[in-house]
């Protein structure tokens, strides 16, 4: 049974926006539905089906101490305040997930990533990010970074401090401080994993 009868665009602005869904229940009953998208009118998931990913989220490890992850500590507007994520961004028109990580990766801390390219392909899908409320897709990105960690090629609205944690410092932020559910369980994945063989999870 199709589940629903109807949809409409409730806003018109440049990055976001939202959607009422006449919706169905599952014994037919009408209900309003409302999520969030980026994408255009014409290409919201709905109507395309596709899953190609919006964004990157990016799992770098420190090229010569393999214990050590990189994290940024991020102002988000929505809940004014910082917390601590894994460095991620939207990729461009006709950009490949690869080489929009690398990019974000420069803007946001200076480092150089270089992709990791082996694992089972399963953890590099895309996947949907907050199912009950946006179409939004993404996939991970691994890696090694190296290079020196500066702040002056992110844009004048981002306000993000980089840094390497260890093992350590990763079971703190966890346990006591505001973290993004995508890093969290990336996070988890680090405290796994072994120095010798930092990418071992990816099977």
């Amino acid at each position: 049974m199709k589940k629903y009868t109807d949809i409409r665009k409730q806003t018109n602005n440049k990055f976001l926006n939202i959607y009422e869904m006449d919706a169905l229940t599952s014994t037919g009953k009408p209900f309003n539905y409302y999520f969030a998208t980026r994408n255009t009118d014409e290409n919201i998931r709905i109507r395309t089906r596709n899953m190609d990913p919006e964004g990157v989220l990016i799992y770098a490890i420190k090229e010569d101490e393999p214990d050590k992850i990189l994290m940024v500590y991020q102002y988000r507007y929505p809940i004014d305040d910082y917390m601590y994520e894994l460095p991620a961004g939207l990729i461009e028109k006709g950009e490949a997930a690869g080489a929009a990580a690398v990019r974000e990766v420069k803007e946001e801390t200076g480092l150089n990533l270089t992709v990791y390219e082996g694992g089972n392909l399963d953890f590099r899908r895309p996947y949907v990010f907050a199912q009950g409320f946006s179409d939004e897709t993404g996939c991970t990105i691994y890696g090694t970074v190296s290079g020196d960690i500066t702040d002056k090629l992110q844009e004048d609205s981002e306000d993000i401090r980089a840094f390497f944690a260890d093992k350590d410092e990763v079971r703190r932020i966890l346990h006591e401080e505001k973290v993004s559910m995508r890093a969290s369980f990336l996070l988890m994945n680090f405290l796994s994993s072994s120095k010798e063989d930092p990418f071992a999870f990816l099977g």
